[in-house]
């Protein structure tokens, strides 16, 4: 009998379109055997590196913790900006992919502004609760005033506009460079707090 949990993991759901190496490319979705915590890269582009996200998901895996990857296919712009470079998005299927989890994990940037516009362009449409890990320095306040419901902040109600809800909020890590040991730590143990009451019920 091996002293670990086994995970078997469906590596990619399609072909990856864009730039980004194995896992990390657009349009992709690794999928774990039981659907317990997702992991929601944007895209690859100049500004987006998902290596962050690769090292995160190893890291919970590596703690027993089930999480499935998903790399957007859209996300290099912010919601409704008109940016050349491609405006943040979420497909219909992708919407359907992460309901079917009980935590999200959703990997953003470093401009506090498309940080609360991304989380709340994702939230908008998945009602379960999510966990937000950027580089910016950011808390419950900054997302609450974008509408978006927070374990500890809660916008008016007739501001709120979203179906999640964010319970954590991991911040520090940079994208493109090597997760600290110290935040993978942070983010397991709020991923555990969230998912023990679930486990339980």
């Amino acid at each position: 009998m091996f002293d670990r949990e086994t995970q078997v993991v469906d590596c990619r759901h399609g072909m990856g379109l864009g730039r980004g190496g194995g896992l990390a490319q657009r349009g992709t979705l690794s999928e774990t055997g039981r659907p317990d915590v997702i992991a929601v890269a944007m895209s690859p582009g100049r500004r987006h590196i998902t290596k962050p996200v690769c090292e995160i998901t190893y890291g919970m895996r590596r703690e027993n913790i089930q999480v499935s990857v998903m790399v957007l296919n859209t996300g290099s712009g912010i919601p409704d900006s008109g940016m050349v470079s491609g405006s943040f998005g979420i497909a219909p299927e992708e919407v359907a992919q992460i309901s079917r989890h009980k935590l999200a994990v959703i990997h953003l940037g470093n401009i506090r502004d498309h940080v609360v516009k991304k989380a709340r362009a994702v939230l908008e449409q998945v009602e379960i609760p999510a966990i937000v890990v950027c580089q910016i320095p950011a808390d419950f306040e900054d997302f609450a005033k974008g509408g978006i419901k927070t374990r500890l902040v809660k916008p008016k109600n007739e501001d709120i506009q979203t179906k999640g809800t964010i319970m954590d909020i991991v911040t520090g890590i940079t994208r493109g460079e090597t997760c600290p040991r110290d935040k993978l730590n942070e983010l397991v143990k709020d991923v555990r707090s969230i998912m023990k009451p679930m486990q339980n019920n």
